[in-house]
């Protein structure tokens, strides 16, 4: 295992063992095609909680091949399969790159960090001139080692997804990454499905692959609801990333996935309330629990005792409340004589007993 990066920086977020996760509105092609829509999408993200709006930095042309041969169909039976070819589904849902700087620039106006997917080492140069703080690299890029070398070394954080990723994948991958010069990596678990069962989320691969790999860890959460992304942050995850809309009747190529606004403030929300549940290692009694120890059971009096009679298991009872003798004496007392006379209801103490 490698050192790990136990802290890692994203604009003014810390990112690590003790700190809130990063959560991440992922805008994929929700925005319909409408950059007004897009910045209604920013608005809303800020809405709703999320740390941060991600984008996905490509064209058509960057990501496959204008083709009609079979190897470029969409299969039939995909949610995608309307578009019949890769490239016309991608040239549907691609954010075009002269919406970026307006994209940008609206997040940081309402202090929402912003950052994006590339999927191809001229997206890394445009994304640089915006001063992206970060460049999350999407499962299927996780194999496309130009573009992981050009990310290292920028020099800034990376997120990797390793939802088509097998085990030596993942390993080449960050070995490129850190012969690059990158030390700030983030690996997140995911399953490449639309919407993926939470069957196969397998979600305590998050634990393993900090100590594993020596990482920051997190999730990509395709599935539906919010259960997977708040047991991932019990699992240790400090990022966790959900595809967001604003309103899924407004469909676009992805809007059937993703979490709309009242669901994406809802996991918010429990994210939220998980984090202050799962609070820190301590064997203290909470400051709460304290007006209640005297429900704690104590010895008592149960019945009228003479000066001079034996203690027994009928005279003298464990009970509540807590103002009595402790219970660890009960088998030093039993047989004991009184020194005084006692009634029932009294509390027993051991300056009570010969």
């Amino acid at each position: 295992m490698e050192n790990p990066a136990k802290y890692i920086h994203i604009g003014r977020h810390t990112l690590g063992p003790g700190h809130p996760a990063f959560i991440v509105a992922e805008m994929s092609g929700n925005h319909g095609g409408s950059l007004e829509y897009a910045l209604e999408i920013v608005h809303a993200a800020k809405r709703s909680g999320a740390d941060a709006i991600k984008l996905q930095t490509y064209t058509a042309d960057t990501i496959t091949l204008n083709s009609d041969r079979q190897d470029f169909c969409i299969p039939s039976g995909t949610p995608w399969a309307d578009h019949s070819t890769l490239w016309s589904l991608y040239n549907k849902a691609y954010t075009p790159w002269d919406w970026h700087e307006s994209i940008f620039r609206e997040a940081r106006s309402l202090d929402l960090e912003i950052f994006s997917s590339p999927f191809d080492e001229s997206a890394v140069e445009l994304l640089e001139q915006l001063g992206a703080s970060a460049y999350k690299i999407a499962s299927p890029e996780i194999t496309h080692i130009p573009l992981l070398d050009k990310v290292a070394r920028t020099g800034k954080p990376v997120i990797l997804s390793t939802g088509l990723a097998a085990l030596e994948d993942i390993e080449l991958a960050l070995a490129t990454l850190r012969a690059a010069g990158s030390g700030e990596i983030i690996l997140l678990k995911c399953t490449t499905a639309y919407p993926a069962p939470i069957e196969e989320a397998n979600l305590r691969t998050i634990s393993d692959m900090i100590s594993r790999f020596g990482v920051l860890a997190g999730l990509s959460d395709h599935t539906t609801g919010a259960i997977s992304s708040i047991v991932a942050v019990s699992m240790g995850a400090s990022f966790i990333e959900k595809h967001f809309t604003i309103d899924k009747a407004k469909e676009t190529v992805d809007s059937f996935f993703s979490a709309d606004e009242s669901e994406f403030a809802s996991l918010v929300k429990d994210i939220r309330l998980a984090e202050k549940a799962m609070g820190e290692v301590s064997y203290e009694i909470a400051r709460s629990a304290l007006s209640s120890l005297n429900s704690r059971r104590s010895l008592y009096v149960a019945e009228a005792i003479k000066a001079g009679d034996l203690i027994t298991d009928s005279n003298v009872k464990t009970v509540r409340p807590a103002f009595g003798l402790h219970p660890r004496f009960y088998k030093e007392i039993i047989g004991r004589q009184a020194k005084c006379d006692m009634q029932a209801g009294d509390r027993l103490q051991l300056e009570m007993l010969q």
